[in-house]
């Protein structure tokens, strides 16, 4: 369940540039992409066009800004594990208390995803269980589970194990009316198995989902991969050269990944091999460039606004999700009840200023949060 920590302790033991990069992330899930959109609704142009392009997933294939918001996370969520988990071990923590606590997160996480996706709704035949909570949580788990019973090394083999195997599986295994090594919509292996284990209800699109169960195993390579990055912060170098290092790392992962498009395609519904390396190289480099101008060169008050919302990612994303009337959220109630009376006035500036509302409500809230220092920990 969650829990009121003390702050003062609970900002101490954090890397300010890890909270300010899961905040930069969450901002664009709370409503940092309908800013884009806005504006190329309010300023139509070539520039605001591809901003925008940018601010949607790409169809099936391909990569386009969106596709990371996900991995990033699953990345930062993997990236506090040496600085926590790790830590722990290394003070001789009880392994049975650890495993009890990983298993309650488990747990907790995945019932704020049903959460988020209508249980209390009672309609328990169109519930979709699949879902973004719950892919984080089971990664999560599997992770930390790597974690607890290898060292560094074995951690790497694990990531590339995964890799390789889910490469394989989908070049080599085939799909009944399809064949092997088919990655369209209806003809891939992981949605065939979704087809086969989810009800139709419960699937994001007709022939899959998003979040299926194959796609789960290399979403935890993105997770470990965060882990490997958090070894390399918490080790003896300087700390410019892990900024060094983490760039290094970036662009081959980068390099890497694109390599591998040519025989697996790039895909972030399908979570391929090449989607996880290419996904984790942007992750790098974001990581190296906020670790190097906030911990590094100590330029720290302009991330004070994604720090707010890092402090407390999983908090404001199920606030955003959980209230649904209508499909407006919490959120966009809030944001109408102290804007419904000057959009009319705002002619075609309303889709910018109400996008911008949204996040300012929501950033509000959790300013409120920091301030009377609650931050709340699954």
């Amino acid at each position: 369940m969650t829990n009121e920590v003390p702050a003062q302790s609970f900002l101490q033991k954090r890397v300010a540039s890890i909270d300010a990069l899961r905040g930069f992330d969450m901002f664009w899930i709370v409503g940092g992409e309908g800013i884009i959109r806005a504006f190329f609704k309010v300023w139509p142009s070539a520039v605001t066009g591809a901003l925008d392009a940018q601010s949607h997933h790409a169809y099936w294939q391909g990569f386009h800004f969106y596709d990371l918001i996900f991995p990033l996370f699953l990345f930062v969520v993997g990236l506090v594990l040496p600085f926590s988990l790790s830590r722990r071990l290394e003070e001789g923590a009880n392994r049975r208390q650890l495993y009890g606590h990983l298993m309650r997160r488990l747990l907790v996480l995945f019932l704020l995803g049903l959460l988020c996706n209508g249980l209390l709704d009672f309609n328990l035949h169109t519930l979709r269980i699949p879902g973004v909570l719950q892919r984080i949580a089971v990664c999560y788990f599997l992770a930390a589970l790597v974690v607890m019973n290898t060292g560094i090394r074995g951690q790497a083999w694990v990531v590339g194990g995964i890799l390789v195997v889910y490469w394989l599986i989908l070049k080599l295994v085939p799909v009944p009316g399809f064949g092997a090594g088919v990655f369209t919509p209806e003809g891939n292996l992981a949605g065939y198995i979704d087809r086969l284990i989810l009800p139709p209800a419960s699937r994001c699109y007709i022939f899959g989902d998003n979040e299926g169960v194959l796609s789960t195993l290399p979403a935890v390579s993105s997770t470990l991969l965060g882990v490997l990055a958090g070894h390399w912060l918490r080790s003896k170098h300087s700390p410019e050269r892990k900024a060094q290092g983490l760039a290094l790392a970036g662009v081959a992962s980068l390099l890497l990944g694109w390599l591998w498009s040519f025989d697996l395609p790039i895909s972030k519904i399908l979570w391929t091999s090449s989607y996880v390396l290419f996904a984790a190289g942007w992750s790098l480099l974001l990581l190296a460039l906020f670790y190097w101008i906030i911990d590094v060169r100590g330029i720290e008050r302009w991330s004070f606004f994604f720090k707010v919302i890092g402090v407390n990612a999983i908090t404001i994303y199920v606030v955003h999700n959980i209230y649904d009337v209508n499909h407006v959220h919490l959120s966009g109630l809030i944001t109408n009840l102290f804007l419904h009376g000057v959009m009319k006035y705002l002619g075609p500036a309303q889709p910018l200023v109400w996008a911008c509302g949204i996040v300012t409500t929501m950033w509000l809230f959790l300013y409120f949060l920091y301030r009377q220092k609650i931050f709340l920990r699954v």
